[in-house]
């Protein structure tokens, strides 16, 4: 038995890293790798708890086998069938052909959809069934649209763990060790919440009905499908996805432009001057040229004042701009302070386009739009201060309330 691997009791990750792809579904920056993370629990009954990437499968396969030798794999449970996690059942089935698998019945719908497989070898569950495996009882708690409808979370009533599939993971390898514990967990903060913002950001609502499900658990390890298990940091862990789906954000603007000679950012950067003089330490200024949007989504989550600045490109938004917008509306982000401001070199409309911006989102307008024509000047710097110290008023208003 490899201890190294050991979580607590008969509880083992076997998952693995990703430290060659580029971007996460094909969109998303990882600068820091991805893990993808399974989990084996060594009871009368041997259960795998989903599995990785199909790329990685010999690595995973000797991972098990490490475990339990050439022993028999009875359940495979799967909570998530995106394929970074289910990616491995038809591998998993040919070494091991008697294996059941558990899920729910959406789940054998992607199955059969995915891989081909429809056997008699599949395990219903309904939300709160349970299932024996000797000393460890799972019991099954259906979370739909969590990102997928698909989705359901297994907790083991034995140790206290809970298998939450993508909810609670991360961006970033595991370095070293996959425990709390073990690893400095400082950089993860930041990649939980830009993981959370671009890929589960929009279903607010189904995280909120799925933490109220799960909260009467004595849960003591969250064992996620990215990232690290959470042991010690496991209550603030769901803290932050119970601030994060309500849509609760720090004190903060985020300054989000394009620019393309310098004159937008200009404006862009005497709002930020104009902010601080105001108090407003937490400012977040970002280039859309030159930051990626999932960075920008994370922030917006973070932070409740966002400023949005473009120049009229072709008789639009410039286009990265336009981008982020789509971006953010798709998320249904909610509970936002908005200014913004434009620029126009002969015909106006980056102006006329935020404001339609501004009326889908529904977040409360502040302060009055600027606008500029051509090149920065006193009276278009007066009224960029003017913005930036409705917004820290607006924003020292909610602190108070």
């Amino acid at each position: 038995m490899n201890a190294k691997n050991l979580i607590k009791g008969r509880i083992h990750y076997v998952g693995v890293n990703d430290r060659s792809k580029h971007l996460f579904e094909a969109l998303w920056p990882l600068p820091g790798g991805v893990s993808y993370n399974s989990y084996l629990i060594d009871d009368e009954a041997v259960t795998l708890i989903d599995t990785v990437d199909v790329c990685y499968f010999e690595v995973f396969l000797e991972k098990i086998r490490s475990i339990i030798g050439e022993r028999p794999i009875q359940y495979l449970v799967i909570n998530h069938m995106e394929p970074d996690h289910s990616g491995s059942i038809r591998l998993i089935k040919h070494h091991y052909p008697d294996i059941t698998i558990v899920g729910n019945k959406q789940t054998f719908g992607m199955i059969e959809g995915f891989y081909g497989i429809h056997d008699d070898h599949f395990l219903e569950v309904r939300d709160n069934d349970s299932l024996t495996l000797g000393h460890h009882t799972l019991r099954f708690y259906l979370t739909p649209m969590v990102h997928w409808p698909e989705t359901m979370m297994t907790f083991d009533e034995t140790e206290g763990a809970l298998f939450s599939g993508d909810a609670f993971g991360c961006f970033g390898t595991v370095d070293g060790g996959f425990l709390d514990t073990r690893i400095n967990t400082d950089r993860y903060r930041d990649e939980m919440i830009r993981y959370y913002s671009n890929i589960v950001g929009k279903y607010g609502m189904p995280v909120q009905r799925a933490l109220q499900k799960l909260s009467a658990l004595d849960i003591q390890i969250i064992c996620s499908t990215h990232g690290p298990v959470w042991t010690d940091q496991r209550c603030q862990v769901i803290d932050l996805y119970d601030r994060m789906s309500r849509y609760e954000a720090d004190k903060g603007v985020v300054i989000a432009y394009g620019s393309m000679y310098g004159n937008t950012e200009q404006m862009a950067e005497t709002i930020a001057a104009e902010l601080s003089n105001e108090g407003i330490r937490d400012i977040a200024m970002h280039n859309v040229s030159k930051t990626h949007a999932s960075y920008i989504l994370a922030d917006i989550f973070k932070y409740r004042g966002l400023i949005i600045g473009s120049p009229t490109y072709s008789g639009q938004l410039y286009p990265d701009v336009d981008f982020l917008l789509s971006r953010i509306l798709l998320r249904e982000v909610k509970g936002r302070l908005l200014g913004y401001f434009g620029s126009y070199c002969w015909a106006s409309a980056a102006a006329k386009r935020l404001g339609e911006f501004a009326d889908k989102s529904k977040f409360q307008l502040v302060g009055q739009p600027v606008e500029m024509k051509q090149a920065i000047t006193p009276a278009v710097t007066e009224q960029c201060e003017q913005l930036a110290r409705n917004m820290a008023a607006a924003l020292n208003a909610q602190t108070i309330a």
